[in-house]
């Protein structure tokens, strides 16, 4: 089951795609990481959709990577009388602490950490950013704006707060239970929604440990002050456009997601752009123009993978979507110019022996024109390193560990087996012919780029480069 490109792929599954047979399908046309959106469904709902992944590694012997997205905080507003009202624009509307049903002047907002945060001249953006509100005043617990865009407003929407860091924990109650229960599946990828600091994803880090791996979401503007920073301390990153693109000028976006996927790679850390993708495919079986172009340029952009969410959770056309995207990235992959921008892109080295290394790696491969390259990994950081360097061959990485290999299942160019431990070079070099000759990446005669650390079995030791001949 190699897939024949570099970037992945990766689905949510939902109502659409919960079932043995659908799970099956979307694995075969291209999927390389699954997602469970704890945003909705029951945990049962998410343990069967679990089993069923984890049987098709049995059945295709290929690790396969499971991606628990945790709802995080959300901010909403409380009840309306009649359940709705509308907001003119140049009138007054106050949010307060008055738990009764609101009207066309006011409403109550369920959240004191706002009232401790918000202050004059800023903006607060009412479900998903289609009324707008300019804050004139917080004082008494009450929050005095003015409406910029009016329209229909009804119970419980969201607010969203661009120009602000709310203190709020990234992990509520409920993600708190969620995460729990995640973690005793044995998912693989830890993602947390509404990061907005370095100090959320070390909150996190306390209680996942070496669990899992943690991916930060970035769809906050708070977050884009120290990009680099959170970047450095995740494990990966996702653009995750929805939000980000409600507290964000739109146009701004498209700027925002080459930053961040710039500042992802500068530190090793995979990318995944995610959000409206091929949304017309929840209803229809064709994307648009402009949706074909959006999953191209994130390719272009050198993200690591591309990610459907309702299309492949609720969406008529699941499977379908997954094929059109696995044929957007190849068609991509098979263009000179993608080549070209992904050498335009490359960072500079980090000063560590392990990147020096990579980079080595990505010349050595390119100079002897060699068919593959072999990674020999105990944490996955060597094989993530050297998919980094975004070099010419494919990069098979072999772990002993099978949470390494799932670990590493959607990181671009990356085909990721579980191998026996070695303890001499002879013995690397002997393992990693037969792999690239077993998965596909080598014939006879044609040239292996391998790295590994020594000693052998020891984690962050990467140290050694070796050019094998098939033989």
């Amino acid at each position: 089951m190699r897939r024949n490109r570099k970037a992945k792929i990766v689905a949510t599954l939902g109502p659409a795609s919960g079932d043995l047979e659908t799970i099956t399908a979307l694995f075969e046309a291209g999927v390389d990481m699954f997602r469970f959106n704890f945003s909705h469904g029951s945990h049962e709902d998410h343990r069967g959709r679990h089993q069923i992944v984890r049987s098709l590694e049995e059945k295709y012997g290929r690790p396969v990577a499971i991606l628990a997205d945790l709802q995080g905080p959300k901010i909403r507003l409380g009840t309306f009388n009649g359940d709705s009202t509308m907001l003119v624009a140049g009138e007054q509307f106050v949010l307060d602490r008055d738990e009764t049903p609101g009207d066309a002047t006011r409403v109550y907002l369920p959240h004191p950490e706002l009232f401790a945060a918000v202050g004059a001249g800023q903006t607060l953006l009412l479900d998903d950013g289609k009324i707008r509100l300019s804050v004139e005043s917080n004082k008494d617990n009450r929050i005095v704006t003015k409406v910029a865009v009016g329209g229909k407003i009804s119970n419980r929407k969201g607010v969203n707060v661009p120009d602000a860091i709310l203190p709020i924990p990234a992990m509520t109650a409920k993600d708190l239970v969620d995460l729990e229960f995640a973690l005793s599946l044995g998912v693989d990828w830890v993602a947390l929604s509404f990061v907005q600091q370095v100090s959320d994803i070390e909150d996190a880090r306390k209680i996942i440990g070496d669990r899992a791996l943690i991916q930060s979401k970035i769809e906050k503007p708070a977050a884009m002050i120290d990009i680099d920073g959170i970047c450095k301390a995740s494990d990966s990153v996702m653009v995750a456009r929805g939000d980000l693109g409600v507290e964000l000028p739109i146009s701004q976006v498209p700027r925002a997601q080459k930053e961040i996927i710039r500042a992802a790679r500068k530190y090793g850390r995979p990318t995944i752009v995610a959000t409206h993708m091929l949304e017309s495919m929840t209803e229809s079986p064709m994307p648009t123009r402009a949706e074909a172009s959006d999953v191209a340029n994130a390719i272009y952009e050198g993200a690591d993978a591309v990610m459907l969410s309702a299309e492949s959770a609720s969406g008529k056309n699941p499977v379908r979507a997954v094929q059109m995207m696995d044929s957007i990235i190849k068609e991509v992959e098979a263009d000179p110019t993608y080549r070209t921008l992904l050498d335009a892109q490359q960072v500079a080295p980090l000063p560590t022996p392990e990147d020096a290394i990579v980079t080595a790696l990505r010349d050595v491969t390119t100079v002897v024109n060699a068919a593959g390259i072999v990674t020999y990994t105990k944490s996955g950081h060597t094989s993530m390193f050297g998919a980094r360097v975004r070099p010419n061959a494919s990069i098979l990485s072999i772990t002993p560990d099978i949470k390494i290999a799932r670990r590493l299942a959607w990181v671009w160019g990356i085909h990721s087996i579980v191998g026996k431990d070695v303890t001499s070079v002879d013995e690397m070099v002997q393992v990693a012919v037969s792999s690239a000759m077993r998965e596909g990446f080598a014939k006879v005669g044609e040239y292996l780029t391998i790295t590994a650390g020594l000693p052998f079995g020891e984690s962050g030791t990467t140290n050694l480069l070796h050019i094998a001949t098939v033989k």
